[in-house]
């Protein structure tokens, strides 16, 4: 008996969650910094807008003279309003305020 694979969709492209997680205000402009060299996924530099991410992973984003670290809580499935796209990652990035 064969089993039928399950259709989860569980990794999305980094330029799209990027854009989904309202980052970049369009995909291309995601896609240049990626290939700028501006985000890391799990630590390591990544250069490729193609890349696959999933819940789980850790990015750093360089970007407007910020650096931020978040990790993927859900890839979403559309670019929604802030409210829903902030429900997509949560922030590790330690500030200076104290």
């Amino acid at each position: 008996m064969a089993k039928t694979a399950e259709p989860v969709e569980d990794t999305l492209r980094l330029d799209k969650w990027l854009f989904f997680a309202r980052f970049f205000k369009s995909r291309g402009l995601a896609a240049e910094r990626i290939e700028g060299g501006g985000i890391r996924v799990n630590g390591q530099p990544c250069r490729k807008p193609g890349r696959s991410v999933r819940a789980g992973d850790h990015l750093t984003i360089s970007a407007r003279g910020q650096v931020r670290a978040l990790e993927i809580l859900s890839l979403g499935t559309r670019r929604g309003p802030a409210p829903e796209a902030q429900a997509l990652y949560r922030d590790l990035t330690v500030t200076a305020e104290g």
